[in-house]
């Protein structure tokens, strides 16, 4: 009897149960499943999704920065929008080294959908409008399919 029990250590290392002898919970769904993605990250998906898809047909578009954010600021040009039209989209041409960009607004294009196809159809018709307005071309003639259902 030599050997003496060895004494334990308060807390060695992690807790691996809760009291209830459960385990610890983890995370509802893995980080590579869509449940796990941000509505920010969902929209920002579909941004370029519509982006790439424009780019099969413009590769000058590669030299243009895409963003999201989530309203329009208020203050801009008093004529950039009113009560009655809150904007969707916008453009910045580009200036001193800085690339054009395309600006979509997150949060008026959701209030105006109701699930993710609708979504993803307006989010496409407001880059194609903001891509048109900066090569100065029509909306059709950038996607021959822009307006239709």
């Amino acid at each position: 009897m030599d050997n003496p029990v060895p004494h334990r250590a308060a807390r060695p290392g992690p807790r691996r149960r809760d009291r209830h002898g459960r385990g610890m919970r983890g995370p509802i769904a893995p980080p590579q499943v869509p449940l796990a993605a941000s509505r920010a990250e969902a929209f920002a998906d579909l941004v370029q999704d519509s982006v790439e898809r424009l780019e099969r047909r413009w590769p000058q578009l590669a030299e243009i920065d895409f963003l999201v954010l989530e309203v329009p600021r208020l203050d801009g040009p008093a004529d950039a929008w009113s009560d009655e039209a809150v904007p969707l989209g916008g453009t910045i041409p580009s200036r001193e080294g800085r690339p054009a960009r395309v600006v979509v607004y997150r949060r008026p294009v959701e209030i105006r959908t109701k699930g993710r196809d609708e979504r993803a159809a307006l989010v496409h018709e407001v880059v194609v409008e903001q891509v048109a307005e900066l090569l100065g071309l029509t909306p059709e003639t950038v996607d021959p399919r822009y307006g239709e259902d």
